[in-house]
């Protein structure tokens, strides 16, 4: 089963340094954090902010080749966690045919907020991301749940490189 969710922030990881994106279940109070590279973390934080750049990002050429060939994005789904790694499929939707195509869930995220298409995680990947080993041996997953879960606007603030 999918659960849907939303990107709900993103910041650095106070152990690692590393960024994190937020999802918050849109329905509820679950929260995924999902480690990503900078890179991808800044492609996800200029869609967020709404800031052009002089040219396109892959992210935006990607968008453009997809409207380009009429093809929709009907929903991405991060579908899987296996060994500390996310997995992630776009649904493309080109003429009434669904198109699935493997993805990182940062790539992803991006797409989708360019694309505006829901965001949904398997039920599997919450439950398993709940016993998942954490990043650091000096955070517990408690720990870094309750910290999360306890995240208000101020804390997230504007994403910042």
């Amino acid at each position: 089963m999918e659960v849907e969710m939303k990107i709900r922030g993103l910041m650095m990881d106070p152990v690692t340094n590393l960024p994190i994106v937020i999802l918050k279940d849109v329905s509820g109070n679950t929260v995924l954090p999902i480690w990503v590279g900078v890179c991808e973390a800044n492609a996800i934080a200029l869609e967020i902010e709404k800031i052009a750049t002089p040219r396109p990002m892959t992210h935006d050429l990607i968008k453009s080749l997809l409207l380009g060939l009429d093809t929709g994005l009907r929903k991405v789904v991060v579908s899987e966690l296996k060994d500390d790694t996310f997995f992630a499929v776009l649904w493309l939707d080109r003429g009434g045919e669904l198109i699935s195509v493997d993805s990182r869930p940062s790539d992803a995220l991006a797409l989708a907020l360019r694309l505006d298409c829901p965001i949904y995680v398997e039920e599997t990947v919450l439950k398993s991301s709940k016993l998942a080993a954490t990043v650091s041996d000096k955070v517990n997953n408690e720990d870094l749940r309750r910290w999360l879960e306890g995240l208000n606007d101020e804390d997230l603030g504007r994403y910042k490189m």
